[in-house]
């Protein structure tokens, strides 16, 4: 009977961990379009808003790796691929996709017209999406990714 469990079990974990994989290949892609639809969507924002809103998505693309400066001196002592733990939240807060949609919906809706603004949240979110795309995610207290 034993060995028909484990002749069993076997493929019902393969599958599982196969299923695994696919749905991470999707996710993944997922992510990938939207980091292309939100980068195109910021450069087609700056060509027809001018070099402001160029800049400000720039900017915004750039912004959330730039966290680790608030903790640059603890950065020689951490291990290789660990953000200082002081980091972290800020590290974290511009790295949720949540954030800039949440601010995006409340600029369509607001009564502020700033396109430069808008363009920047498309570099925010293309940024996130990038990240994403590519396995990098949000970090644990202690400054590591998360599993």
């Amino acid at each position: 009977m034993s060995t028909v469990a484990t002749a069993t079990a076997a493929p019902v974990a393969h599958a599982r961990g196969r299923g695994g994989r696919v749905f991470t290949v999707v996710r993944r892609t997922a992510w990938l379009a939207g980091a292309l639809f939100w980068s195109a969507f910021s450069v087609l924002e700056a060509v027809n808003h001018g070099w402001l809103a160029g800049t400000l998505a720039l900017t915004f693309f750039v912004l959330p790796d730039l966290t680790f400066l608030v903790a640059l001196d603890e950065a020689p002592r951490m291990a290789k691929g660990q953000l200082p733990p002081r980091a972290v939240p800020y590290y974290n807060a511009m790295h949720r996709a949540l954030v800039p949609l949440a601010l995006m919906a409340l600029y369509t809706v607001g009564p502020v017209a700033v396109p430069a603004l808008f363009a920047a949240l498309c570099g925010w979110l293309a940024h996130i999406s990038y990240d994403r795309a590519f396995g990098y995610g949000l970090r644990t207290k202690e400054g590591f990714q998360r599993g």
